[in-house]
């Protein structure tokens, strides 16, 4: 039996995520309003709901359990497209979630 649960968060970056060695310390811990069963696989979908920033932010998710998730603001572009490289700082944005189980 397929389960299915939605939320948002509020979340900014102050600077660049880590890109090795694991490091979840700038990641906020989400916890499902009902846990789903034990067992089963929970799929998360995040999207950004807000237009608060100029550069174009994305999420990054870690950590993906029965009773919640961990995820952190990564923003992608900067100065409108022109530098791949961000520096990683991003005003406060409202991120969606859709998780199921299968």
């Amino acid at each position: 039996m397929s389960m299915m649960q939605a939320g948002s968060v509020d979340l900014n970056s102050p600077g660049p995520s880590a890109t090795q060695g694991g490091d979840l310390s700038r990641f906020t811990q989400v916890d499902f309003p009902t846990p789903f069963p034990e067992g089963t696989t929970v799929i998360v979908i995040p999207m950004v709901q807000t237009f608060n920033g100029p550069d174009n932010p994305g999420v990054r998710l870690a950590e993906v359990t029965t009773t919640g998730f961990k995820i952190r603001m990564n923003e992608l572009v900067a100065n409108g497209g022109k530098e791949t490289l961000s520096d990683g700082n991003h005003t406060t944005e409202t991120i969606g979630w859709v998780a199921y189980s299968v």
